[in-house]
């Protein structure tokens, strides 16, 4: 008798090695030298590459509101829905299929840490507008994780830049799980809580609605160069 075994295949896990590469020496990267192609992200190309109260660091932290959750590939789809004329649900093979970028942008955390020179891939944003037809009402997203019920909020004109991503590889790898992966939000000109990991739902909608942090006293936009960290009112 011959017993059926289900392989489920689960997004990658750090290692040792995965680490070590991704540990920066010496000055932070900087775009010289990238091929033409790659989207440099404006905040990069600044003289003084810290938002104020910032330090840099040289490894690749991390944090999160629940921990990762453990996600089957197999199983793993992207609802786009809100105001959208129809909702459409990609899946993994769908997301790859779609039309790719590389971005090298800065990272800045809340926190007070920033990780320079990130070289990121994946599919543009601007890519949904070509998979869903957006309503002119729509003036913001948000961003809903695998994690907990994990959402966030973001303007829609700042989700369109050309810099952001649905990413699914950072510095030549795949991304793991305890980073976002397999695909995470990048938006890099706001603080890093702002970019998703673990993302599964993107909902359009007619006005601003705060996200997990946001409910709880974080600021609604989050510009790293206004120190935009908290709500000062409720």
């Amino acid at each position: 008798m011959r017993i059926k075994r289900n392989i489920r295949r689960l997004v990658p896990s750090l290692d040792q090695g995965h680490e070590a590469a991704k540990y920066q020496e010496g000055d932070p990267p900087t775009a010289e030298g990238l091929p033409t192609n790659v989207v440099v992200s404006p905040d990069t190309q600044r003289e003084n590459r810290l938002p104020p109260g910032q330090a840099r660091t040289r490894k690749w932290p991390i944090l999160d509101a629940y921990g990762p959750p453990e996600i089957d590939l197999d199983e793993w789809s992207l609802m786009i829905g809100g105001l959208v004329e129809e909702r459409k649900s990609l899946t993994l093979e769908d997301f790859q299929a779609l039309p790719r970028r590389s971005v090298f942008a800065d990272m800045h955390c809340v926190t007070r840490w920033s990780r320079l020179g990130n070289l990121w891939e994946g599919v543009p944003t601007a890519e949904l507008k070509k998979v869903v037809k957006v309503a002119p009402e729509a003036s913001h997203v948000l961003l809903y994780g695998y994690d907990g019920g994990w959402t966030t909020n973001v303007p829609i004109e700042e989700f369109f830049l050309e810099d952001c991503l649905l990413a699914d590889r950072h510095d030549g790898m795949p991304i793991t799980i305890e980073h976002g992966g397999p695909v995470r939000v990048v938006i890099p000109r706001l603080y890093a809580w702002k970019s998703a990991k673990w993302v599964r739902a993107i909902e359009f909608m007619s006005g601003d609605r705060p996200g997990f942090w946001e409910a709880g006293g974080y600021h609604m936009h989050g510009d790293p160069w206004r120190e935009e960290r908290f709500r000062t009112s409720w």
